[in-house]
């Protein structure tokens, strides 16, 4: 038994289905059982939908269980711990295993492997090896920057710009203080990604920025981290003094004269302009989070007004293993322009919602079908939102699109961090604009006029079509707002508010047209354009939705067939949500 080994997954999705309490039921029985296998902790794999995850592993052997409750852990110290009898019932099947199958690691090569507080387990996945690589062989900062150019690898926080020719640009200016920072403002619905890494794998982040600062000659970070993370930003803390400990933080690293690097963690307020790197910039200065224009460029007058180098947290988390293996085996996945992997969260109307990580050129329809096991009840796909808020909605039709930066963005989405929102037949489109247009007005710094004013009255129409008091020529004004908002707004925000809007009446114009001139919502989502009528087929009196109509607009005696007053009907849906016998209908 003693080398039985019992892995919980403690990432947030995990202590929210409550894996904290799996845990402590472990713990408990091995205490008071007397009970001598070993207890660890990881963070989540990605399979959020299939939390807690526990991992047993048995003579080398591993075992994944899903949705382990603390009942559950009993049954499993029972039967698999003592007996040696895995619990068949309990494992991951087959089915949910193809979850990973087209999947490469590099990024999250560690996550869900390794206790995200132990840096002895990181060293043990070749951690540190990389910076250690450079120094040993007194790799130049050349040689470094030249590497991660010929890699390919391009910004994994929605630009996509060139890594290497960034580092370049900051490496080329010449002055004592240069700035190294990590961009953790994961602000996007439905976005996790970024959260998933530093939760699972906090010591290849900072590694990837000790390697950057090394190659533009940097000798102060800051990770910019929302302060809605509590999880990440105590495992980056614990990570930081780790690191410190052991001489990879801290003056002369590794031996290495005059090579000297810090980081510590500046807490974001929740702005998702901070996003924004030169919001960001303002925002570690103490000032508000409000963008600047451009040029100059960070890499010439960022944090301070010193040269600063920002990429975002999936871009350092390549590095280490770029320059463990080499630029050649990082170019082997990808497509032409677009090089390597890149990490998805898939969340919304989907089976199997998580996190995965997948080579560039993957088309939109596996990673949701094969990877994210399709849509839930049989459902049909509509669409899937790309990019978050400054993304946009692809159509069923156009799920064979490849998913790299040329690809997304002729579709009017862009790549962004990753956030996938897949969405049914039962999605209303143009309430989906209105949802997005809503976040991204409500996050406007107010700044410029265009993306302060023309969001707020771009939302207005949308509003207004939904509740069924649309107009002839309000898909002309949203069009024609959009247009003077992308070209005249300061920063990405504005620029891309109007996505959502834009590619929704590209591919779905006939939702906004029967929400205008029909006034029905095909997708029966809009209150206000919704009919309640009661089949009288169906109907048996049992009285229940008159008793909880709360305008009393249901009349009928008790046994006999009933009807909705829709002039007096508000449209709530306590009827239609408290029938029994599915006699009212929506139309």
């Amino acid at each position: 038994m003693s080398s039985i080994k019992i892995i919980v997954g403690l990432g947030s999705c995990g202590i929210a289905a409550g894996a904290n309490k799996t845990y402590n039921e472990f713990e408990n029985i091995k205490k008071n059982e007397n009970l001598n296998f070993i207890l660890g902790k990881t963070s989540c794999i990605g399979m959020c939908f299939r939390e807690p995850i526990v991992e047993v592993i048995d003579k080398n052997v591993s075992f994944l269980y899903g949705n382990v409750d603390a009942n559950k852990a009993v049954e499993i110290v029972e039967n698999h711990i003592k007996k040696g009898e895995p619990v068949k019932s309990l494992l991951i099947n087959e089915t949910d295993q193809s979850f990973f199958e087209g999947q490469v690691k590099i990024a999250l090569r560690n996550c869900g492997l390794i206790d995200p507080e132990n840096i002895d387990e990181y060293e043990a996945k070749n951690g540190y090896e990389a910076i250690k690589h450079i120094i040993k062989n007194n790799i130049s900062q050349e040689e470094i920057i030249q590497t991660i150019i010929d890699s390919g690898l391009r910004g994994r926080g929605g630009g996509g710009f060139p890594t290497g020719l960034k580092w370049k640009f900051v490496a080329d200016k010449k002055t004592n203080n240069k700035y190294v920072i990590c961009n953790a403002d994961e602000g996007d619905p439905g976005a996790f990604m970024d959260r998933s890494l530093l939760e699972g794998d906090p010591h290849s982040i900072i590694e990837g920025m000790i390697i950057a600062a090394y190659a533009v000659g940097a000798t102060e970070g800051v990770i910019y981290c929302r302060a809605e993370y509590p999880l990440a930003i105590k495992r980056l803390n614990i990570a930081i003094n780790q690191a410190r400990q052991k001489g990879y933080l801290g003056n002369n690293i590794l031996s290495k004269n005059n090579f000297n690097f810090n980081i510590h963690i500046k807490e974001g307020a929740g702005a998702f302009v901070c996003g924004e790197e030169t919001a960001l910039i303002a925002s570690i200065e103490g000032k508000r989070g409000m963008p600047r224009k451009r040029p100059p460029f960070p890499a010439e007058s960022g944090l301070w007004n010193y040269p600063t180098n920002i990429n975002n947290v999936e871009t350092y988390a390549n590095i280490p293993w770029i320059i463990k293996n080499g630029a050649n085996e990082y170019k082997k996945y990808g497509t032409e322009k677009s090089k390597g992997t890149k990490v998805f969260a898939l969340a919304g109307k989907i089976n199997r919602s998580g996190l995965v990580e997948v080579p560039m050129g993957f088309t939109i329809h596996d990673i949701i079908f094969k990877l994210g096991g399709g849509i839930p009840n049989g459902k049909k796909f509509k669409a899937v939102q790309l990019g978050g808020p400054s993304g946009g909605c692809i159509p069923e039709y156009l799920d064979n699109t490849i998913v790299d930066y040329e690809s997304v963005t002729a579709t009017g989405a862009i790549m962004g961090s990753g956030g996938m929102v897949v969405m049914d037949e039962t999605t209303c489109m143009v309430d989906v604009a209105r949802f997005f247009l809503n976040f991204t007005q409500k996050e406007s710094c107010g700044k410029c006029t265009f993306c302060r004013i023309g969001t707020k009255r771009m939302l207005e129409i949308l509003e207004k079509i939904t509740e069924g008091k649309g107009k002839e020529g309000d898909i002309e004004k949203l069009e024609e707002l959009a247009y003077l908002i992308k070209e005249n707004s300061l920063c990405g925000l504005g620029q891309t508010a109007p996505n959502p809007v834009l590619t929704t009446i590209k591919y779905f114009r006939n939702e906004y047209e029967s929400h205008i001139k029909e006034k029905k919502c095909i997708a029966k989502v809009c209150k206000n354009l919704i009919t309640y009528t009661i089949n009288p087929e169906k109907c048996t009196g049992c009285m229940v939705c008159a008793i909880k109509c709360p305008v009393k607009a249901i009349t009928g005696q008790k046994k006999q067939i009933h009807f909705i007053n829709q002039e007096l009907c508000i449209k709530c849906g306590d009827c239609y949500s408290s029938c029994k016998f599915n006699a009212i209908t929506l139309s």
